[in-house]
């Protein structure tokens, strides 16, 4: 087990930090993205590191890891100075991180992913035996019952993400960086994972938490500092009176309004009529409708099918069973293309590896399933910026200039393209997987505004969220989803979490069958 991994340390107040991060600058040649910042990370101890997007904090925490080299500043660890020069570094230094974007090796398994460069051997060979059970133990102490055989291109991105978080603990470290770990996971494998984490700060691991799911940090950390444009501009070391609104507008250096608009009353008008749907494997007898104007929200545990569910209606997995109706007008999509054509649109959740080309820049990735638009043999470069840029300025991205590349976006303006994308080919019915993944507070209020715009407009919008706060604070409806079912469709202004979480985990099925006994 994972608790067996780490030692219990003796943590005395008066010994060196685990970490410190002396006056570190680091300079890009058109931006400064670290401007002297300087932070000590003690043992034992969960210190939260908060900040909008492209305030500094994977950078800075990219520079501990070894995977950027600060332009000045020292780095010290256990109280002597180091040189950090790569990630096998880090590693060896005993600093694990688990990053944001998943890192992983889709042809490999997952015992092979979790031990990717420190392989066991036995007599000078591989080891596969003792690689695969001590997977399954690292995966099961983190709540997970992942088959550690199974190749990583078939899970799910919040499984992959709990792969990582075995990796990083395989490498039994002393310093371990956790950037947005619990972005794409549902109530439970949170739960799972505190606990994980309190067990970790217990045993003199020194903790770095990068959220922007503020609830989890005011429970989890012990000290927290916030990051602005490249600078720490509060460092909190008491968090007993500390609110959620205080740590938002620190964060963004403005008082923040509510972050969710009053729902609107959605039309009459059936738009989308989904009958008896079943995914081989995933989804079993799924049957919904979606109104004109209407917020649909999706939720469930890890593994329920809700992210299936949207693909097959997007034509992005083949349906064995029933029917999809749009306007009243059967719906055959063999293909994303053809769902397109006819008005679904479908963001994915995986914003950076299916989402967006990170080759190609901000124009390119806007017009890119609209080319047809712009021209069949030659392009018109010019239409295709013009249209750039209406969407820019109606969804207030933050870019240079328009011949950016979409990798140097924060997250949040990431995501307003992917979306700007999908709004080009004028859909009426829009799928949003995980709309506010990893963004900053900023960044999901903004994105909340613009799915209650469109679905002003006219929009049916489907959002599959694992934040309840999200689904009960925008939907006017939410489908919970369990073991491959809808097993119910509640109200959305007067649902609950507990009520949600009830249903989605079967405790209420179980009591009800306990009752009958």
């Amino acid at each position: 087990m994972v608790t067996e991994m780490y030692t219990k340390q003796h943590i005395d107040a008066g010994e060196a930090p685990a970490v410190e991060m002396l006056s570190i600058t680091k300079d890009y040649p058109s931006t400064r993205a670290l401007d002297g910042v300087s932070i000590r990370f003690r043992k034992g101890e969960v210190h939260g590191l908060i900040g909008e997007n492209g305030a500094g904090k994977s950078t800075l925490m990219n520079v501990l890891c070894g995977a950027r080299q600060p332009t000045q500043g020292t780095l010290r660890l256990h109280g002597e100075d180091i040189v950090v020069a790569s990630p096998a570094a880090a590693q060896h230094l005993g600093i694990s991180m688990i990053h944001q974007e998943l890192n992983v090796v889709d042809e490999l398994t997952v015992a092979g992913n979790i031990f990717l460069g420190h392989e066991p051997l036995r007599a000078g060979f591989l080891d596969r035996r003792k690689m695969v059970n001590e997977a399954r133990e690292l995966l099961q102490s983190i709540g997970c019952e992942i088959d550690s055989n199974r190749t990583m291109k078939r899970l799910s991105i919040a499984e992959q993400q709990m792969v990582e978080i075995a990796k990083a603990l395989s490498h039994r470290s002393s310093v371990l960086v956790m950037d947005e770990p619990t972005a794409v996971l549902t109530q439970r494998e949170v739960t799972l994972l505190m606990a994980l984490i309190r067990d970790l700060r217990e045993r003199g691991v020194a903790i770095v938490y990068i959220s922007h799911i503020l609830p989890e940090v005011l429970e989890i950390c012990d000290r927290v500092t916030v990051l602005r444009d490249g600078k720490v501009v509060h460092e909190l070391g008491d968090l007993s009176d500390v609110t959620e609104r205080q740590l938002a507008n620190d964060m963004v250096g403005r008082e923040l309004s509510d972050q969710f608009p009053p729902r609107g009353d959605p039309v009459e008008e059936t738009v989308l009529e989904v009958q008896g749907v079943d995914v081989p494997g995933r989804v079993r007898g799924a049957s919904f409708s979606v109104r004109q104007g209407e917020i649909f929200g999706f939720a469930g545990l890890i593994g329920a099918g809700r992210t299936e569910l949207g693909e097959a209606i997007a034509g992005l997995r083949a349906m064995t069973a029933g029917n999809v109706l749009l306007n009243g007008r059967e719906l055959v999509a063999r293909s994303a293309w053809d769902a397109v054509s006819r008005g679904i649109a479908y963001v994915s959740e995986d914003r950076r590896g299916s989402g967006l080309v990170l080759g190609m820049d901000v124009t390119q990735n806007t017009t890119l399933v609209s080319l047809r638009d712009y021209g069949r043999v030659f392009l018109d470069r010019r239409r295709e910026k013009e249209a750039t840029q209406r969407y820019v300025a109606d969804l207030s991205i933050k870019v240079g200039w328009l011949d950016e590349p979409i990798e140097t976006l924060s997250g949040g303006n990431q995501q307003k393209i992917a979306l700007a994308k999908w709004l080009e080919v004028n859909p009426r019915v829009l799928i949003l997987d995980e709309p506010t993944r990893g963004i900053d507070v900023g960044a999901k209020a903004e994105i909340y505004r613009l799915i209650h715009r469109l679905a002003g407009e006219g929009l049916a919008c489907i959002v599959i969220s694992s934040e309840m706060n999200e689904l009960l604070g925008l939907c006017h409806r939410i489908a919970v989803m369990r073991e491959g079912e809808i097993r119910e469709i509640l109200d959305g202004p007067s649902a609950t979490e507990q009520e949600i979480m009830q249903i989605a985990a079967g405790v209420a099925e179980s009591e009800e069958r306990w009752m009958q006994t």
